[in-house]
């Protein structure tokens, strides 16, 4: 069964899609969806109005790449001021499987794979091979201990992934796994993130601090500059 991305974009005038995501997300079923940003003050009925017929002509050109190599592509627009709860509204309604913070791209060579914890293991690994499928791309399991973890306490975890990824198909000379004891959980993350093409990660809890100072998938995209996908626990 093909799983479902969604990939949000924020309106007016937003930057296309690199050819090599669209390309990337051909196996997959993709949801676009373009939240079109008000003033606290602006009722989305009159902005609809006034914007709607411009902001589907800008969603349908994003749309175009993806409808010319055959992938299965459907299309969203909401007008409002907070784009984070949006997104998720749209994720639940469209039933996606994760969420694309695209970026430009001109190779995915190495993927990050953060794991946090066994919760959601099988969704992330089972996502990280229907996304790459039959493709040669080295992946990393990444795990910070923290608090009284030890190093050996989180390496079954490590291992349990990477042996269902090689169960899966992967070749097990380019899956390797990684874990540092660490108290500063995010810092060791993103400093690693640097090092790759690109990072597919779970969806983490919602806290106040996130919806203040932004989510680590984020942090990552914007230090980076490389795609993030973020997989979503069931709801």
């Amino acid at each position: 069964m093909p799983r479902r991305i969604l990939v949000p974009f924020e309106l007016p005038d937003a930057d296309p899609l690199p050819g090599l995501l669209v390309e990337d997300l051909g196996d997959m079923e993709v949801v676009l969806f373009g939240h079109y940003g008000l003033p606290e003050q602006t009722p989305p009925g009159a902005a609809r109005d006034q914007f709607e017929a411009e902001a589907e002509a800008e969603i349908d050109a994003m749309a175009a790449p993806f409808h010319e190599a055959g992938v299965d592509v459907e299309t969203r627009l909401m007008f409002g001021t907070d784009r984070a709860k949006a997104i998720d509204q749209v994720a639940l309604e469209e039933d996606c499987d994760a969420e694309l913070d695209p970026a430009p791209t001109e190779a995915i060579e190495r993927i990050l794979v953060p794991l946090l914890d066994t919760a959601n293991l099988d969704r992330l690994v089972d996502f990280v091979r229907a996304l790459l499928d039959e493709r040669s791309v080295n992946v990393t399991l990444f795990h910070v201990a923290e608090g009284d973890e030890s190093v050996s306490e989180a390496e079954p975890m490590l291992q349990q992934a990477r042996e269902r990824l090689i169960d899966l198909g992967f070749d097990p000379e380019i899956v390797d796994v990684a874990v540092v004891e660490s108290d500063s959980h995010d810092a060791e993350i993103l400093a690693e993130a640097e090092n790759y093409d690109a990072v597919v990660m779970d969806e983490a809890a919602p806290n106040i601090a996130d919806r203040i100072f932004g989510t680590l998938s984020d942090k990552i995209a914007e230090r980076t500059g490389s795609p993030v996908i973020i997989v979503r626990r069931e709801h």
